[in-house]
């Protein structure tokens, strides 16, 4: 038994698996999937690397599940619990027909996996795969059709994933050939587990004499930096791969010595990794890959000039794009990277998850507040935890403490100006369901995977409708499905023609203030006169 840990429970052998259990038993963890990923410094599952929530009675290992508490005992002795503990299948976020090809191994006997062209073009087609580029491969319905190193494998099953999501399927193979990419698929569709897989993969598989690194993975922010890093460490368990995180607010000699004692992956923001090129003399010249995931972010805001210093500094690498929303200038600019840019698109291009139910209320500026406090009361509307986005810091501190104070909800507020340490203990309470509601500016709207989240209320609508996209995306991972609510007044008129489609897209209702408003009459063309100069492009 460990010490220090009061809040981890024993799981003795006679722990039910049924659904009748008791109830000082009925909130144990059946499977690990169930289980979130474990925080900086919390104990890992022996078997899966999830939060190692409970200590096995019997070989005092820290473990997530009644599933992994199975595979623990069945690779000791004889089994101590029923063996027919199976985990749920991961759904896909498509709502048809599938295709299914048993693995190459199964007893033994090997398998063609090839597709024919009608197959490849129909599985495309039903999971809304489009492609841009040349030979790019065609999808694959396995991990196991990767040729990825039979560790991998068998981490990528421990970590919940049975079968691709249509991201992983075509992008996977894709970037195990060496292509370059920009892939755009919707929030929650298992995009950073889509190029770690290969990254990791290339790392495991490569031969160097000295240790220096291999991939570099640029994001706009220091939690969705963390996370990608935990979910690396996670993939790339028992290979040769190690990680170094390079972000503000750690100190830099400990992230200097990291990179020294050799690692195969860079996981950063692009300010503290030009901090510590032009401070230390660190060689780049063997990094292969480059990642930069949420790339309309990082190629449009103040990140591009940072960006492009840290890919000049590089020697030619296989460059790796990723994000929801891709506008036909980042693509553009993205193309510039390599000389061959193929581009995979998944679902509908720059439109939300289609798993997150929609909901816009039209309410004056002083009224938002009040309205906030009345979702927040009434059962049926709030569903928490629940992240409230505002567009300042300011706002983030007096939201979550009017919050606090008028409804006696516990409401923390994570912004920027916050340090590194009190945004981790912020997430950490959140996490662990000891806040029930997180006050956030942007810095949580991009790529950061909040288990168990499925509301998100945006009180200060974005600048742009692809952040707004962004941020509503936090309300569903992997299909589950989730709900937002969007507070919306005159002064966001610059933006009610895009947010009709996205609504009208979604099947949202879309307030009369807005389909009536005199504002789309005014950012319609007055005639055509503009239209008929211009010549037909064949």
């Amino acid at each position: 038994m460990k010490s220090g840990n009061e809040d981890q429970r024993m799981l003795t052998a006679q722990d039910p698996v049924e659904t009748s259990v008791s109830p000082a038993a009925d909130d144990v963890k059946k499977y690990s999937a169930q289980q979130r990923e474990a925080l900086p410094g919390e104990p890992l599952c022996i078997e899966c690397g999830r939060y190692g929530e409970y200590i096995c009675d019997e070989t005092d290992d820290d473990i997530c599940s009644l599933e992994c508490k199975q595979k623990l005992l069945l690779k000791i002795k004889e089994p101590k619990l029923p063996t027919s503990l199976t985990p749920p299948t991961i759904r896909l976020p498509t709502s048809d027909e599938c295709f299914y090809v048993r693995d190459g191994n199964e007893k033994g006997k090997p398998e063609s996996h090839s597709l024919t062209t009608n197959q490849m073009e129909s599985i495309r087609l039903k999971f809304e795969i489009i492609v841009k580029g040349s030979c790019v491969p065609p999808p694959v319905l396995s991990f196991s059709h990767c040729n990825l190193p039979q560790k991998l494998l068998q981490n990528i099953e421990s970590a919940g994933y049975e079968i691709p999501t249509p991201v992983q399927m075509q992008a996977i193979p894709a970037a195990l050939k060496g292509q370059s990419l920009l892939v755009s698929a919707e929030t929650g569709s298992g995009k950073t587990a889509s190029y770690l897989i290969p990254t990791i993969s290339f790392c495991a598989n490569f031969r160097k004499e000295e240790k220096k690194p291999l991939v570099m993975v640029l994001t706009p922010t220091r939690e969705l930096s963390i996370q990608v890093e935990e979910q690396a460490k996670i993939l790339g368990k028992g290979l040769p791969f190690k990680t170094a995180l390079v972000v503000g607010g750690d100190a830099m000699p400990k992230q200097i010595h990291r990179i020294q004692g050799g690692v195969e992956m860079i996981v950063g923001t692009p300010g503290r990794l030009i901090d510590l090129l032009t401070k230390y003399d660190i060689e780049l010249d063997t990094v292969s890959i480059l990642v930069i995931d949420e790339v309309d972010c990082m190629l449009q805001r103040g990140f591009r000039e940072q960006v492009m210093q840290i890919y000049r500094a590089l020697s030619q690498p296989q460059v790796l794009l990723y994000s929801a929303t891709v506008p036909v200038e980042v693509e553009k600019m993205g193309r510039s990277l390599a000389k061959e840019m193929n581009v995979i698109t998944v679902g509908k291009l720059n439109k939300p998850n289609q798993a997150v139910k929609q909901v816009a209320i039209w309410v004056e500026s002083k009224r938002k507040k009040q309205k906030l406090f009345d979702i927040f009361a009434s059962s049926q509307h709030f569903k928490p935890p629940v992240i409230v986005f505002v567009g300042s810091r300011l706002g983030a501190d007096l939201l979550s403490e009017g919050i606090s104070v008028t409804t006696g909800l516990k409401a923390l507020a994570i912004h920027g100006e916050k340090s590194m340490k009190e945004r981790r203990e912020i997430l950490n309470s959140f996490l662990l369901g000891e806040v029930e509601v997180i006050v956030a500016t942007g810095i949580l709207g991009r790529g950061i995977d909040l288990l168990h989240v499925r509301q998100v209320i945006v009180f200060d609508m974005p600048n742009s409708i692809k952040e707004y996209v962004h941020q509503i995306g936090r309300a569903s991972r992997m299909g589950v499905e989730g709900n937002s609510i969007v507070f919306v007044n005159e002064e966001n008129k610059k933006l009610f023609p895009e947010l009709i489609g996205i609504l009208k897209a979604s099947g949202a209702v879309i307030p009369r203030e807005i389909s009536n408003s005199r504002y789309l009459t005014m950012a319609a063309p007055k005639d055509n006169r503009d239209n008929r100069k211009r010549k037909p492009v064949w």
